[in-house]
C-alpha cells in the first residue's frame, strides 16, 4: 500500500478564519482526504498524530514564549511549512502592540498581568523559523489553499496571482475609487485575492492579502497626499489593517510618522 502524504494543520494566535478556509473547501476537501492523511487537525477532529509531516499548514501569530518555542519543533518535524493568512505571514491585527507598550496594554485589560507571560510584539512565523510558503489574506482564498496544497501534493511551486487589486478592479470593470472619488484605496500596493471586494462597493481596499510584489508605497502615498489625504490618515491605513506590519507596509508607515514629526 502506497504511503499517503501526511498533512497537519497548526494554530497560534488567530481567529481560526483561516483554517476554516480549509473546512469551507468541502466537496474539494473530500476529494483531497482520498489522497493524503490528515494528521493533526484540531478545528476539525480529534486525532491527534506526532510527526513527521509532509506538509503542516500555520495559522497565527508568535505572541508568546511557548509558542516560539512550539513553532521551532513543528518546523523539525514538517518536510513543508507553509503559513496561512496574515495573522502567519504578517503578525495580524495584533502586531498593533509592536508600535506600542504591551505591559500597559496587560495592565488595562487584566486585573493580575503578573500572570500573563506573553512577547511585547506580535510576529509572523518566518521571523523565527524558515517558511517554504506564505499564502496571505485574512482569511485566505480557499481556492489559493486548495493550490497550494494539490501543488506541493504534486511537487510543484503552487502558482498563487502576484497582481495587485487594481487589476481585478479593471476586470471587473469597477471605477478607480482614488481617481473618480478622492478615496484612499491600498489597492494598487496589495495582492489579489478578495476580487476587488471592497472597491466594488465604494470603499478603498484595506490590505487585507498584504503587500503585491514590488509595491511602490511611497508613490502612492505621495498621490494620496496630492488629492488631501493627511499623514496621519495613511499612517493609520497602512498600520491598522491585518498586514501592518507587513515590511513594505511597516516602513512606509514609520517613513510617514517620522515626517510628522
Amino acid at each position: 500500500m502506497s504511503h499517503k502524504p501526511r498533512l497537519a494543520v497548526f494554530k497560534f494566535a488567530s481567529c481560526d478564519g483561516c483554517q476554516l478556509s480549509l473546512v469551507a473547501l468541502e466537496d474539494e476537501l473530500l476529494a483531497l482526504a482520498e489522497r493524503i492523511d490528515v494528521a493533526y487537525f484540531l478545528e476539525a477532529s480529534s486525532r491527534v498524530e506526532p510527526g513527521p509531516y509532509d506538509v503542516a499548514l500555520v495559522e497565527g501569530s508568535i505572541t508568546t514564549p511557548e509558542d516560539a518555542q512550539r513553532i521551532r519543533q513543528i518546523r523539525r518535524d514538517s518536510r513543508f511549512l507553509v503559513t496561512i493568512g496574515a495573522c502567519a505571514t504578517a503578525g495580524g491585527i495584533q502586531a498593533l502592540r509592536n508600535w506600542a507598550d504591551s505591559a500597559e496594554f496587560l495592565r488595562a485589560v487584566y486585573a493580575s498581568p503578573e500572570y500573563i507571560h506573553s512577547l511585547a510584539t506580535s510576529t509572523p512565523i518566518s521571523s523565527h523559523v524558515p517558511v517554504d510558503f506564505e499564502l496571505r489574506g485574512c482569511p485566505i482564498n480557499k481556492q489559493q489553499l486548495l493550490e497550494v496544497l494539490v501543488s506541493l501534493l504534486g511537487g510543484r511551486r503552487p502558482r498563487t496571482p502576484v497582481h495587485s487589486v487594481c487589476l481585478q478592479c479593471k476586470r471587473r470593470g469597477t471605477v478607480c475609487v482614488t481617481v473618480a472619488q478622492g478615496i484612499p484605496c491600498l489597492g494598487p500596493v496589495t495582492h489579489d485575492g478578495c476580487g476587488a471586494i471592497c472597491p466594488s462597493y465604494n470603499r478603498g481596499c484595506y490590505g487585507c492579502y498584504g503587500p503585491c510584489e514590488q509595491p511602490n508605497l511611497e508613490s502612492l502615498s505621495d498621490q494620496c497626499q496630492v488629492i488631501g489625504v493627511s499623514r496621519e490618515t495613511l499612517v493609520r491605513s497602512l498600520r491598522n489593517s491585518f498586514n501592518g506590519y507587513a515590511p513594505e507596509f511597516r516602513a512606509e508607515s514609520d517613513r510617514l510618522a517620522g515626517e510628522e514629526q
